[in-house]
């Protein structure tokens, strides 16, 4: 799955509490900066003015649902 957030810094500590939870590898990326989004400085490295992708393979209900009230408005 690929999806597409806005992140603030104040949400990076919540966001990577909720990705260390899962039990499968979940990247967040930045033009063609790619980081561990289980990492909190590797989050926090990135530029909160664009969006973000958050890619991964797996099943999540409480990560589906923190990125479903991150998704980048269309």
């Amino acid at each position: 799955m690929v999806r597409t957030i806005l992140l603030t810094p104040d949400e990076v500590q919540h966001f990577v509490d909720v990705t260390s939870r899962c039990n499968f590898d979940i990247d967040i990326s930045y033009n063609r900066y790619v980081v561990d989004a289980k990492s909190f400085l590797g989050v926090y490295g990135l530029d909160f003015r664009s969006p973000l992708t958050v890619s991964y393979e797996g099943y999540n209900a409480e990560l589906e649902d923190l990125l479903k009230k991150l998704s980048k408005a269309s």
